[in-house]
């Protein structure tokens, strides 16, 4: 799943793809790397981010999913849209603009129309864990056991969204990885994946070129400045090699090419066991 941020302030490439013409260029060039989805956003969720009005998440996300829609349609193998909104008029325009899934870092909680929209398109969907909001989710996260929360927490969105009327098969999870997670609380998500896995349905595990990466790093080998964002690639890869072994089978990065180099020698190892579940997901996708 490669990263489209339409936004002036996202944490990694804020105002880089703003313009629409350069955002749908971005996300040509991210299937071309190989992206099977890409992920279309026009409201910053990085710590502290503050919200912005329908009105203007429209006003930056149709014109990219229509671009990119129309752009797509003459390739061997286009990507899926995604459209990243937690508002349920922005999902329902995005989905009838070209998008066929819904990422919603909410778990459908923050719009109560956010389940009928998915369930009525017929759209895949993502649910995620996110302790608290954007604004507040880093000011001292708290849990008892972090994985059995998440875990908790993503079995109840699950069990809300297949009430809702969406289909068991269009649902993946994501366990929010700094979201409302201390450096801790991620490392524990990763080393215990297995145990999200567990849901039944596939994980997202989206790490590229978050801070606690940085830290680590930082530590390891002290610089004069600390690691940069865009300088977060290897750690980026060792977690989304470590989140495959233990079951992750889709990766939401900013480098699409590095990654699926990386992710094709592990699959090799451990015996194609994502090309099989890529496969699977592909058919899946076809018949919506």
């Amino acid at each position: 799943m490669g990263i489209v941020n339409v936004t002036p302030d996202s944490f990694s490439d804020g105002g880089r793809f703003l313009r629409a013409d350069a955002a749908v260029a971005h996300a040509l060039a991210l299937a071309g790397e190989g992206a099977d989805i890409v992920d279309v956003g026009g409201e910053s969720t990085r710590p502290g981010a503050e919200p912005v009005t329908v009105e203007e998440e429209l006003r930056r996300v149709l014109p990219v999913i229509e671009g990119i829609a129309e752009a797509s349609a003459s390739l061997p193998t286009r990507p899926q849209i995604s459209i990243d909104t937690s508002k349920a008029q922005v999902a329902a325009a995005a989905l009838a603009a070209g998008a066929s899934l819904v990422n919603d870092v909410s778990a459908f909680r923050a719009d109560p129309e956010m389940a009928a929209v998915v369930a009525g398109a017929e759209a895949d969907c993502c649910l995620m864990h996110m302790l608290g909001e954007p604004r507040t989710m880093q000011d001292d996260p708290r849990y008892g056991d972090v994985v059995n929360e998440v875990r908790e927490f993503l079995q109840e969105r699950l069990a809300f969204a297949l009430d809702a009327g969406v289909q068991r098969e269009r649902i993946m999870l994501d366990p929010g990885i700094g979201f409302g997670k201390s450096e801790r609380h991620n490392l524990e998500l990763l080393r215990r994946l297995d145990e999200l896995v567990a849901l039944g349905r596939p994980v997202v595990i989206g790490t590229s070129r978050k801070g606690f990466l940085g830290r680590i790093v930082d530590r390891e080998a002290p610089r004069a400045e600390p690691a940069a964002p865009a300088e977060r690639l290897a750690g980026t890869i060792a977690t989304n090699v470590l989140a495959l072994e233990r079951g992750a089978r889709v990766f939401r990065v900013h480098e699409v090419a590095p990654l699926r180099e990386a992710l094709a020698v592990a699959t090799a190892t451990l015996a194609g066991r994502w090309t099989e579940s890529r496969g699977a997901r592909t058919r899946t996708t076809q018949t919506s």
